[in-house]
């Protein structure tokens, strides 16, 4: 088969597939366009990892190859012919937006020059014709990867650049005088070896166009800069470099089970968008803002004043007060005696008083301490100096302000030369009241120190 026939066969081949791929997408777009949420949306996490995408690609390319590059630039010969050039390719997309693409190509080269006006050819070069093969691994950037419009990206524009190893076989047809003689560039004259291996840069753009979500369609065009003058086979300018343009169209196979989204045509605004109303999310918004309105309510109960005499309800020891009543902290009308209490008889052992909530000797209770210590003195007797409060506050701290009571009295007799180790300390709290807690006039006879000689 020689290469002529080669290239319609390539050429009929790819356009059977581009056929097949365009009709098997023109059958999944109907399919997809029925549903109005996409399996990426319902499977797939913002931060979920690259394990829940389909990644890999096969995609095979067909096209034109030219000594001319769109950028400007051309080989040592003055006229391009355009040939045909193929390719196939592996791609891994290892982000919305990045991938990296092995690219195995193959075809033709081709390049003339033109006849001069003394009717010689150009340094008697006449034409060339290299054939190639090339593979590169390229690093492939998408832009514009977010579409506003649809839930899923339609199209893709992308730029890539790589580098790679070209092998190519230039043949040049030259002018003899007595006729063209056509003769490999390498090893013209000997059956071994014609092929010439060269460092090359590919560097190219291009389009995709989503038809379904297994198959795309590739539009690129690629500028191969390679490291050597002798693409052409001729180097009538050394040192500098050739290079040729291969514009092609292609179609792209995902591969990988369907049931997952191919990460190359997800649109992260629609995966966020569809994370933040995610049934399960919320139902936790929903659970939270119940606990939340719990811990409302809890807060107003505590906060609940049912007689209005400032005292919550939790702590209010004497709820349903008469409104203006003026009451203590435990929620209990305060009465003010119209008579000053009497100073008690300066008798020694008599009971202590204290004001509300104070463990702070009064001045009145100085006779009575006065003549306990002449006698402790005296008689060399022990004693028990029990504390007590009354009713308002907590059980706990009225327990501590009985303690703080007794040890008063007790610093007074120590500090008045009663031996320490004779008085002995109690504290009661709110425990065996003498009058009643409900009234000011029992509350104050409770706020006490009392002895108990041993």
């Amino acid at each position: 088969m020689n290469y002529s026939t080669l290239k319609k066969t390539v050429a009929l081949s790819f356009a059977s597939l581009m056929v097949a791929g365009l009709a098997n997408a023109q059958t999944d777009s109907t399919k997809t366009t029925a549903t109005t949420t996409s399996s990426e949306t319902s499977t797939a996490k913002v931060f979920g990892g690259l394990g829940q995408y389909r990644k890999f690609s096969i995609g095979i390319n067909g096209g034109a190859t030219s000594q001319s590059l769109a950028t400007g630039g051309s080989t040592d010969f003055q006229n391009k012919k355009i040939s045909l050039g193929y390719g196939i390719s592996l791609k891994e997309q290892l982000a919305h937006s990045f991938a990296l693409q092995l690219d195995l190509n193959g075809g033709k080269i081709k390049g003339e020059n033109p006849v001069s006006a003394a009717g010689t050819y150009r340094d008697t070069y006449v034409s060339y014709d290299t054939k190639f093969w090339q593979a590169s691994l390229s690093a492939v950037v998408n832009v514009a990867t977010i579409d506003f419009i649809r839930r899923k990206n339609a199209v893709n524009f992308y730029f890539k650049a790589g580098g790679g190893l070209a092998i190519y076989d230039p043949t040049v047809t030259r002018n003899g005088g007595a006729g063209n003689v056509t003769n490999h560039f390498k090893n013209p004259g000997s059956d071994d070896s014609h092929y010439v291996k060269e460092l090359v840069i590919p560097v190219g753009a291009g389009v995709k166009f989503r038809l379904s979500d297994a198959v795309a369609l590739d539009l690129g065009y690629t500028q191969n800069y390679v490291d050597g003058d002798n693409l052409d086979g001729f180097n009538r300018a050394y040192p500098t470099k050739d290079h040729y343009s291969y514009a092609y169209a292609g179609l792209d196979f995902t591969l990988g089970s369907k049931s997952k989204p191919v990460l190359e045509w997800v649109n992260p605004v629609a995966m966020m968008y569809d994370e933040l109303y995610d049934a399960a999310l919320r139902q936790e918004v929903e659970a939270l803002k119940g606990r939340v309105a719990n811990v409302e309510t809890a807060v107003n109960d505590l906060k609940k004043d049912s007689d209005g005499d400032g005292v919550a309800d939790q702590f209010d020891k004497c709820p349903g007060t008469a409104a203006g009543s003026v009451v203590d902290g435990s929620g209990c009308v305060i009465v003010f005696p119209k008579d000053t209490v009497a100073t008690p008889v300066a008798t020694a052992y008599s009971n202590i008083q204290f004001e509300f909530d104070s463990s702070v000797l009064r001045t009145s209770s100085y006779p009575v301490l006065d003549a306990t210590s002449a006698d402790l003195r005296s008689s060399g007797s022990a004693v028990e100096v029990d504390g007590f409060a009354s009713s308002e506050g907590t059980a706990a701290h009225n327990l501590s302000l009985s303690k703080d009571r007794a040890n008063s009295v007790k610093t007074y007799l120590v500090n008045s030369g009663v031996d320490a180790k004779k008085v002995k300390v109690k504290g009661y709290g709110e425990t065996n009241p003498i009058a009643d807690n409900s009234t000011e006039e029992g509350r104050v006879l409770n706020r006490r120190v009392q002895f108990k000689k041993k």
